[in-house]
């Protein structure tokens, strides 16, 4: 697949969708692609890393030929982010199980706190070509 990184989110959730807007203010070297859980694209991403039963319980970031989770996709997506961010980092040094424990409760939360969208995000005309499902459909036309 792409040498770039791609970032899997639930494309009906109001959270998810702000932090894919978060992520692209902090990406100015426009390093991360991105795709919806729910799409063609992301569902043949999901069969191709075996992780079809997953469903949009977690953002997933696919990096260098692996799957990251949870915690983990969170961690490594900030790596790369502008500004202080990379300093998250640090906290891969706690136990997977607890920043797992922490990203399961907000996200069996999200959608009760930041609600739920009947529209996948739409993207810009210039960040379109960033989003795997948009970037497909215009290059069909």
């Amino acid at each position: 697949m792409a040498a770039r990184p791609i970032i899997l989110f639930d494309g009906e959730c109001n959270l998810c969708a702000a932090a894919v807007r978060f992520i692209i203010r902090r990406d100015p070297g426009a390093r991360f692609l991105f795709a919806a859980l729910q799409s063609p694209i992301g569902e043949r991403l999901l069969a191709d890393y075996a992780l079809q039963d997953l469903q949009t319980e977690t953002m997933v970031l696919i990096a260098r030929d692996k799957a990251y989770l949870r915690s983990d996709a969170a961690l490594e997506i900030s790596r790369d982010l502008s500004g202080a961010w990379p300093a998250l980092a640090l906290l891969r040094y706690l136990p997977r199980r607890l920043r797992d424990a922490g990203y399961r409760w907000i996200a069996a939360e999200r959608r009760r706190w930041f609600g739920r969208s009947d529209f996948c995000l739409l993207p810009s005309p210039e960040l379109r070509r960033r989003f795997l499902d948009c970037a497909s459909k215009s290059e069909e036309n």
